[in-house]
This record gives structure tokens, C-alpha cells and sequence, in this order.
């Protein structure tokens, strides 16, 4: 059965407005040994031929060379870093995969350059556990100072004491900095402010103040701040001490309180010589951070609790290992898969490292998860492959009914992707069907440059779907579908932050007709839903192949008091498309060519 119901328009939104086209190419060097992982479990003997392989699967395991583990006594700790980063630096669409560990203690005198597909934290229970005296930093050196293509990457859980005060992240979509303490400031920009497109902060704590400057927009949850400096289209605030006042549009500050409900990301972590995964408690009202009075309120569980998966592994093996109980910790690599990894078990664990990517190779989906509480999906990436898949990611089957508001699903930091490094195709990308599911940071995208990118090449035409009741989503970047980025046709949705840009290739205005509408909104809300509500939302069009193209609103929904919308934007950017209304007949049309927004302060 489709993913889609019936009543399914579709949306769009990418990046070349802001950013250039490229296509860059895998940089080759040699891989880097890891350092300190346990020790690797031992081999068995393959299968009878056309028998089904139930023999158990080991927990625990090697890391892998992917996974580089520091100390403070680590000799060379710099070179090994400007190693990584030289390899990663402009692998815009590279298989290479790095997760950079540094077990607790004092560092000095580093600076932790991150390229793409890199991801550094910090193995102790608190941020304040490893403390690194110098920079964790993002620039746009290799894209002549245009941070909107700095994607994949993140810092996690370090605590920094920045060698200037300031430490610098300008980053993009797909790059969190989660639970991390900032001795000083923070600048979201790139060196010379030049153009910045992002972004995403939670359970961190900046001393100083956050200086986004270019960032066009912005989501931080769950933090405290020492003071924020400006804004430009769309900043989002939930739950953050020292976030400005609500101010919406001028200045663009939407600041709620609390977040409804949240749980932070599992992380890695070390008891002793031994691997842990750490897996946070819910908090709901939540405001601050997990780690103020030291360790976070969770629990958790050992390495070898955990299938320790490898590139090479195939889905099958996957599946045995959750069938026999185990928990999944995706080491970095690209894993291609010929069905589903089948997520039954309540409380399943799938934890990625260093973006680990899995690929669907037949047309199959990647993941699918059953009618169960408690799975956490979380920190890696999905490509599509180059048979069109009807999902790629399924959270519940279709007529998924069970409540789980006491112990909910959460998707954190998993990003997916059609076409850019190879073509790619796929119906549907995410599809929520499980009530009371959690969405924390996500960007989906279909790709706008690369490999495999064309109006058909790269076909997908929604983005997000939710027919489950009761989801929230805090951190929604989706962009550049063939029909609607989001639609959603569950009850009782809640998104705080949304980003989004149409497809920029839409060939004409008749390619993007939609009935007697002109375009597909970028986030529809289902004629028959009588409640949903929503906070800090923006679409934005740069129809560069046709830039007569007009798009009647960014925003569709029906019109009744339980339907509420707060602080909405649409923007042409440099006049490349028009908008006539920000939601549904209400918000004044983008004018002319000037990138300024249209805004809706409250609908209806």
C-alpha cells in the first residue's frame, strides 16, 4: 500500500539559491588507524547454501579504522586531526567516514578542523568531562567562504575553552553541536561573514554570546546561552535560557518557553576501559540543559549489548542481530542493504557513528520500524539508491495505532538524501506512522547538485509524511521535493522550527500544476485534521530554470480553530520564482526581486 494517502499533495526545497552547484569528488587517502577500540569478535563459519543463519551474533567488537580514539597522552593528536580533515575537507559527496573519539581529560592547544562526515565527541558522562583548550571549527576556506554547503558533520558532548574566545562553527544543515559547553563565544558564521544557511544547537550551554550573523536561520532547544547577537530570516528558540524575547518578525525571534517534549540523542561513552551507549531520560516542559548538576538522568548499557556493525555487513546479518536481541552501533562506512533493516524489538537502539550511511540497492526502504516504544534512531544517513524506493525510512506500519506517549520513538540527527552522490530515487523519503514519535533534527533532502540530479533523474516527490497522531517535530529541514516537502495527515501535530526551499529545477510552471493550485505547499496539513500546531516556520523559492514560475503559498491547511500556525515566512530569493501568499489566501505576495520575506504572525 502507498505511503501516501489520498488527500497528499507535495512539496519542495534544496540549496543553490544560497549556494553554488558542485559536484565534488571523493578525495582517496589512506584509512587511519583506529586507536584503543575492544577487541574484535571472532569469526564463524558461513551458512549452509539455502539455509536460514541463525547462529548468535556477538556483542561488542572492533571499532573499526574509522574510529579514531584519543587520551591525553595520545602523542600527535594534531597531525591525526589535520589528517582527517585534509581528506574530508571538500569530500562534499566522498565515501570516506570518520568519528573522532576523545576519552576524558584535558586537551591543549588543539584545533579540530571538521570536514564532511566527520563527527567529534567527547566519551564522558558530562560535556565538562573532556575539556579540549582550543577550537572545534567549521569554515568555508574550501568553498570561498560560503559556509551553505557545509553539511555532515557534528560535535558532541566536549567542553571548549576557544584559543581567541571565540570558537567558530558555520555550518549547514545536517550539522548538530548537541551537549556541548562553550567557554566563551560561539560564531555561526564563516570567516568574512560570507553566506551561512543553517543550523542546530540542543542540551548545550555558550558562557558567551552566539553571534549567528549571516545565518539565515537558526533552531536551538533545550540550552542556555550567555546572549544572542542577531538575526536575519528565522531564528527558533524552545526551552533555552538567555534566548531573546518572542519578537517575530521584527526581529525575527521566535522564542517559546519550554519544549513540549524531548529526549536527547544516546551517545557513546566509556566506564573505565569498557564502551557504553548512554540513553537519556524523557523530559517533557523541558528547558536547560540534561548535565547541569553533572551526569544527565538515563541509564545505560554495554557495549556488548550491541551488534558492532562493519561496512560489509549486509542486511541480513543486521536482521539476525536484532532478531537475537542486540542492539545496532553503525561504525562509519556505507552499508548497502538488499531489504529492510527490521526494527521489532521495543527500546531497539540504532546508533550511528561518524554518519554511517546505508544505501538500499533493489528498491527496497532502508529501515522500517514495527508498532513498538522506545526505539531510538539516531545519527546516520540514508541515501537513496538507484532503483526508486515507495520509503525509505518507515517509523510504524501503515495502520500503526498503539499509544507510546510514555516511552515514544525518537529520530535524531538521521538525515536522508536522493541523488548528489549517485543517482538516486524514492517515492517517499521518511514516513512517520507511529503515534507519539519524536523528530528531533532532521534534514531530508533531494538533492538541487552533485551526481544524479535532474528535474526525473533524482524523482522524489514527497519529502516527509506523518499519519501518525501525536508527533512532534523540533529541527524539520526539508527541501527540493517534486511535490509537498511535508504533508501531514496525523492528529495533534507539533513541529517547533522548520526550513525549507522548493525544488529549484522545476522545469515550468505545468511541472509543479497541482490540480487548480499553482505549486505544491512546502508543508500541507491534511483537509480532514482538525488539530496541529506549529512555531518559527519558513519556505523559501529559487526556481532557477524558470524563474516566472509562481508558487500560491508556501503554507496549506485547513481553516479551522484547532489548526494553528505562529510565525511563518516565504522568500524569493533574488526574484527567481514569486510567492502569492505565505498560507493558504492569507500573507501578502514576495515582491519583485528584492530577497525580502513575506510574513504571517498568526494563522488563522
Amino acid at each position: 500500500m502507498s505511503s501516501v494517502p489520498p488527500d497528499s499533495p507535495a512539496p519542495h526545497r534544496s540549496g543553490v539559491g544560497r549556494r553554488a552547484v558542485l559536484g565534488a569528488a571523493a578525495v582517496a587517502a589512506p584509512a587511519l588507524a583506529g586507536l584503543g577500540a575492544a577487541p574484535a569478535a571472532a569469526a564463524s563459519p558461513a551458512p549452509a547454501p539455502g539455509r536460514r543463519d541463525h547462529r548468535p551474533l556477538r556483542g561488542g567488537g572492533d571499532l573499526g579504522p574509522r574510529v579514531l580514539v584519543f587520551d591525553p597522552s595520545t602523542p600527535d593528536i594534531q597531525a591525526r586531526l589535520d589528517e582527517v580533515f585534509a581528506e574530508q575537507e571538500s569530500a562534499q559527496f566522498g565515501d570516506g567516514r570518520y568519528a573522532l573519539l576523545f576519552r576524558p581529560g584535558t586537551y591543549r592547544d588543539l584545533n579540530a578542523q571538521l570536514g564532511f562526515y566527520t563527527s567529534i565527541s567527547g566519551l564522558g558522562l558530562s560535556p565538562d568531562d573532556t575539556t579540549i583548550h582550543g577550537d572545534v571549527t567549521v569554515d568555508a576556506g574550501w568553498f570561498g567562504g560560503n559556509a551553505t554547503q557545509n553539511f555532515w558533520r557534528s560535535a558532541e558532548n566536549l567542553a571548549l575553552f576557544p584559543a581567541n574566545g571565540t570558537n567558530r562553527w558555520a555550518v549547514a544543515q545536517a550539522a548538530p553541536f548537541r551537549r556541548m559547553h562553550v567557554h566563551g563565544d560561539l560564531n555561526l558564521a564563516p570567516s568574512g561573514y560570507g553566506w551561512a544557511s543553517g543550523g542546530y544547537i540542543a542540551d548545550s550551554r555558550i558562557e558567551g554570546r552566539v553571534g549567528p550573523y549571516s545565518q539565515q536561520q537558526w533552531y536551538t532547544r533545550d540550552s542556555t546561552v550567555g546572549g544572542w547577537v542577531n538575526a536575519v530570516w528565522n531564528m527558533v528558540f524552545s526551552g533555552v535560557e538567555g534566548a531573546p524575547a518572542q519578537g517575530f518578525p521584527d526581529p525575527p525571534y521566535t522564542t517559546l518557553a519550554t519544549t513540549p517534549v524531548s529526549r536527547e540523542k544516546p551517545f557513546l561513552h566509556v566506564h573505565g576501559d569498557e564502551f557504553r551507549v548512554f540513553l537519556p531520560d524523557k523530559r517533557t516542559d523541558a528547558r536547560g540543559v540534561t548535565w547541569d548538576k553533572g551526569t544527565p538522568r538515563g541509564r545505560s548499557l554495554p557495549l556488548h549489548r550491541f551488534y558492532v556493525a562493519r561496512p560489509g555487513d549486509d542486511a541480513a546479518t543486521l536482521n539476525r542481530a536484532l532478531r537475537q536481541g542486540l542492539h545496532l552501533l553503525l561504525t562509519p562506512g556505507v552499508y548497502h542493504v538488499d531489504e529492510p533493516i527490521r526494527v521489532t524489538r521495543p527500546g531497539t537502539v540504532v546508533l550511528g557513528l561518524g554518519y554511517a550511511t546505508l544505501v538500499p540497492d533493489n528498491g527496497t526502504a532502508a529501515m522500517k520500524v514495527a508498532d513498538v516504544g522506545g526505539v531510538r534512531l539516531a545519527g546516520f544517513l540514508i541515501d537513496a539508491g538507484p532503483v526508486t524506493s515507495e520509503t525509505l525510512l518507515e517509523v510504524g506500519p501503515r495502520w500503526a495505532r498503539r499509544d507510546h506517549r510514555h516511552d515514544p520513538t525518537t529520530v535524531q540527527d538521521v538525515f536522508v538524501r536522493i541523488g548528489g552522490a549517485g543517482a538516486g530515487r524514492a517515492t517517499t523519503s521518511m514516513v512517520i506512522n507511529n503515534r507519539h514519535t519524536i523528530v528531533d533534527h532532521t534534514w531530508i533532502w533531494r538533492a538541487d547538485h552533485g551526481t544524479g540530479v535532474g528535474w526525473e533523474t533524482n524523482r522524489a516527490d514527497y519529502g516527509l509524511v506523518v499519519n501518525g497522531d501525536d508527533v512532534l517535530a523540533t529541527g524539520l529541514f526539508v527541501e527540493h521535493f517534486n511535490k509537498y516537502d511535508v504533508q501531514w495527515n496525523g492528529q495533534r501535530g507539533r513541529t517547533v522550527f522548520f526550513q525549507n526551499e522548493k525544488a529549484y529545477d522545476a522545469p515550468n510552471q505545468a511541472a509543479i500544476q497541482n490540480g487548480a493550485v499553482q505549486g505544491y505547499a512546502a508543508y500541507r496539513v491534511g483537509d480532514h485534521v482538525t488539530e496541529h500546531e506549529a512555531w518559527g516556520l519558513g519556505s523559501y523559492c529559487y526556481y532557477n530554470v524558470d524563474p516566472t514560475i509562481v508558487q500560491h503559498h508556501g503554507f496549506a491547511a485547513p481553516q479551522r480553530p484547532g489548526v494553528r500556525f505562529h510565525d511563518l515566512l516565504v522568500i524569493s530569493l533574488g526574484g527567481n520564482g514569486q510567492y502569492r501568499h505565505v498560507i493558504n489566501e492569507t500573507g501578502a505576495p514576495t515582491s519583485g526581486t528584492s530577497t525580502v520575506p513575506s510574513t504571517v504572525v498568526s494563522y488563522p
